[in-house]
């Protein structure tokens, strides 16, 4: 049996260094934007539009940071009771043939893990292959709830948090 016991050791490893980035993604922004959601929608949204668009996507990982409230807002530092309402996405990755693929943007809206909805520039080896302002089924109901009561004065606002998401599609040889 010791043998048995070493070999399930790696897959614990595996399980739990999947399981922390997991729970940490779900950080929920005070009733704005939730990273987790928007990098991981991001993401599918991103690789099926290409794989529709015909670009075999060999793989892609997205992180969605949250815009903080002076940039997210038109100037104002004063937090709102909604928390971050946008989120700046980084996608990298590769087509099946080693093409670069990168994806930026701003992200005002995810539903659902189905939609978001923002201003995001897909690029393949530089070359602009879409502009979107939407992608993916947006009649999904919103995964950020509406904001309940303004915290109390003194409260500190919520920290940015960093998201990474990655599809990773197995290549034939």
């Amino acid at each position: 049996m010791p043998a048995r016991t070493g070999a399930l050791r790696p897959l614990a490893a595996i399980a739990v260094a999947a399981a922390v980035p997991a729970l940490a993604a779900c950080e929920p922004m005070a009733g704005g934007l939730n990273t987790g959601a928007v990098a991981v929608t991001t993401d599918r949204t991103v690789t099926s539009t290409l794989e529709r668009l015909e670009f075999e996507v060999g793989w892609l990982s997205c992180t969605a940071k949250a815009d903080t409230p002076a940039t997210a807002s038109s100037g104002s530092t004063a937090p709102s009771a909604a928390g971050p309402s946008r989120a700046s996405v980084d996608c990298q990755g590769d087509t099946g043939s080693g093409q670069d693929i990168t994806v930026t943007g701003k992200v005002t809206e995810e539903r659902g893990g189905k939609c978001v909805r923002g201003d995001l520039t897909a690029r393949i080896e530089k070359k602009i292959v879409f502009r979107a302002t939407m992608l993916g089924d947006c009649s999904a109901a919103p995964s950020s709830a509406p904001a309940g009561d303004p915290p109390a004065p003194g409260t500190p606002y919520p920290t940015v948090t960093v998201t990474v998401t990655e599809t990773v599609t197995a290549q034939a040889k």
